[in-house]
C-alpha cells in the first residue's frame, strides 16, 4: 500500500538532489563563460515569470515548507528574497533535503487529514486535509519550479539534458554479471 510519504518524499528528494545539480552546474558555467552569477540567478524564461533563483528557492517551499505548513496549519507564499549566491541557493536546497530525509513515514502520514489553510494575505483563503495540499497543490508547484529551473538555465546555454533533471531514478538493482 502506498503510503502519503511514499507518494510526496521520495520524489521531492529525487529532484531536489537534482536542483542542486542545477544550481552547481549553473555557478560552473558562469566560471567557465566568465559571465557574472547574476546573468543566471536572476535570468527568467518571460518578462512575467520569477526569475532561476526564485524557481529554485520554490523547491524547497513547495518540499519541506509545505510539510511545514501542514503541521503548523497554514501555508502561505514566502515572499522574503531568495539567495543572492550559487552557494546560498544550494545550501537553502540541501536543508530542506536533509530534513525531507529525516522525516519518518509516520511524521507524514500523520498529517493526511490533518486540516490546513493556504491563505494569500486577505485576498484568499483556501481550506485543504494536509493530503489533499501536499499532492494536489504542492508537489505540482514542487514539479513546475524545478522544471521552469531547469528550462531557464537551458535557455540560457547551460549544457544540461534529460538526466541532470531526473537525476537517481529508483530502479531496481541490475542483476549480477555471469562468470
Amino acid at each position: 500500500m502506498m503510503t502519503l510519504y511514499d507518494a510526496f518524499v521520495p520524489g521531492c528528494l529525487q529532484i531536489l538532489e537534482s536542483v542542486s545539480r542545477l544550481v552547481v552546474k549553473a555557478k560552473s558555467y558562469c566560471d567557465a563563460q566568465s559571465l557574472p552569477p547574476e546573468r543566471l540567478l536572476h535570468a527568467r524564461l518571460a518578462p512575467d515569470m520569477l526569475d532561476f533563483a526564485y524557481q529554485v528557492k520554490s523547491c524547497a517551499i513547495h518540499s519541506i515548507g509545505a510539510i511545514h505548513g501542514v503541521q503548523r496549519g497554514n501555508f502561505s507564499p514566502d515572499i522574503a528574497a531568495p539567495p543572492a549566491s550559487f552557494e546560498e541557493l544550494n545550501a537553502r536546497v540541501m536543508e530542506a533535503a536533509d530534513a525531507l530525509g529525516a522525516l519518518q513515514v509516520a511524521d507524514v502520514e500523520s498529517l493526511s487529514d490533518r486540516p490546513m489553510t493556504f491563505t494569500i494575505g486577505d485576498k484568499l483563503r483556501w481550506d485543504f486535509l494536509g493530503k489533499d495540499f501536499l499532492l494536489s497543490f504542492s508537489q505540482p508547484n514542487f514539479y513546475f519550479h524545478a522544471s521552469t529551473a531547469y528550462d531557464i538555465l537551458r535557455t540560457n546555454g547551460v549544457p544540461l539534458g534529460k538526466r541532470d533533471y531526473l537525476g537517481a531514478v529508483r530502479k531496481l538493482p541490475s542483476p549480477p554479471a555471469p562468470i
